[in-house]
């Protein structure tokens, strides 16, 4: 499971991430006119230089500017997180984004996609369209990113950095219904992603806003991070992460006693004038291995 930490934008604070295991490392293009940023450069290049991805979040939508970028940067990933829905939480027409990261593609096949896919606050109005959303922009993702709507986020026309924690039982819906992997991110903290890795069992957790300093008057301080925050979201993450390869473990040894009891079951079946609560206990027994392995599978997905 993957840990990553945005708004990185020093190659001080990417060193600093490095030596605390942190998986992916993010970093924004806050300006189409300024998207040249050597330092951000120089962010990529120390990724190049271990096992470390890097990713990029890029606050424009203008594709020449983003085709020269990323030329310059050649980070793994960039990462798109414009709003997809309207502020009603109603989906916007998507055919626009589906066609530029379609051409993105085309002309970076090396470069992945991250796309946002917007989760709204636990206690929101059912309706929220997070998985209509995330099936129209499937094909031309490879990797997406859970994020916390509210209708009015802190960047106009972009979801994200709001420090609120979305709707776990939907990211859960989202992991298990999407075709690529999942990254849980919106609210995460030290304090809460050991609980939300075992709710929702994800490819990855992503920090941004609650591993960041937090000023005098309590909110946190944007692209400075707390490397203590940091290092104890990595723990908690990898904490979560073993006590996930105990439960995988423990389902691993009820199937395989599962199957040798439907065995013997099978076997002692006469051949003649089979009773009906024997063929009962045999389908219940198939019916709980056949649950217990979509769960087993459901957590060899967020490996």
């Amino acid at each position: 499971m993957i840990t990553q930490i945005y708004e990185i934008q020093t190659p001080q604070e990417a060193e600093k991430c490095i030596e605390l295991g942190v998986d992916q490392i993010g970093s924004v293009l806050l300006s189409q006119g300024d998207w040249r940023v050597e330092v951000l450069r120089e962010v990529t290049r120390i990724c190049e230089r271990t096992d470390i991805k890097c990713s990029l979040i890029p606050l424009f939508q203008d594709g020449n500017t983003l085709y020269r970028a990323i030329d310059y940067y050649r980070p793994h990933f960039i990462h798109f997180c414009e709003s997809l829905t309207d502020g009603d939480g109603q989906e916007i027409e998507l055919d626009r984004f589906i066609e530029f990261q379609s051409n993105l593609k085309d002309k970076f096949p090396e470069i992945r996609i991250v796309r946002s896919i917007p989760v709204p606050e636990e206690g929101s109005p059912s309706g929220f369209p997070t998985i209509a959303v995330a099936r129209a922009l499937e094909p031309v993702s490879d990797i997406f990113l859970t994020d916390t709507w509210l209708g009015k986020e802190p960047v106009k026309g972009y979801i994200g950095i709001t420090g609120t924690t979305c709707d776990w039982e939907m990211a859960r819906e989202l992991v298990l219904k999407s075709k690529i992997p999942v990254i849980l991110a919106g609210g995460l903290s030290p304090e809460n992603v050991y609980d939300a890795v075992l709710k929702v069992f994800p490819f990855g957790a992503d920090s941004c806003t609650q591993t960041n300093l937090v000023a005098e008057d309590g909110n946190p301080i944007r692209f400075r991070k707390d490397f203590k925050k940091v290092e104890k979201f990595v723990k908690e993450v990898r904490t979560a992460e073993e006590q996930i390869e105990v439960k995988r473990g423990e389902l691993e040894k009820s199937i395989k006693d599962l199957k040798e009891e439907l065995r013997e079951r099978e076997a002692s079946l006469p051949a003649h004038s089979i009773r009906p609560h024997q063929l009962i206990v045999i389908e219940e027994l198939e019916e709980e291995i056949a649950a217990k392995e979509k769960e087993l599978e459901f957590l060899g997905g967020g490996t």
